[in-house]
């Protein structure tokens, strides 16, 4: 069973991502990796406040890019 999130591929004209480039993920799906220990980095000020639905805000600023003391 396929588990996980379809990432843009390079077809119909899209060269695909880059290294750097950045790219929506349900909070979902985030959270399952969290679960596991391999949840991909986030912008902390890009994240929509429903995200606390499924995450907490300590878990999300563990793993913020962008979070400044």
């Amino acid at each position: 069973m396929f588990m996980g999130q379809q990432w843009p591929k390079p077809q119909f004209g899209f060269p695909g991502l880059s290294p750097g480039d950045r790219w929506c993920l349900c909070a979902s799906r985030w959270q399952q990796a969290a679960n596991v220990g391999v949840a991909p980095p986030v912008i902390l000020s890009g994240t929509h406040e429903k995200a606390l639905e499924v995450t907490t805000l300590n878990i999300l600023r563990q793993h913020a890019l962008d979070l400044v003391y």
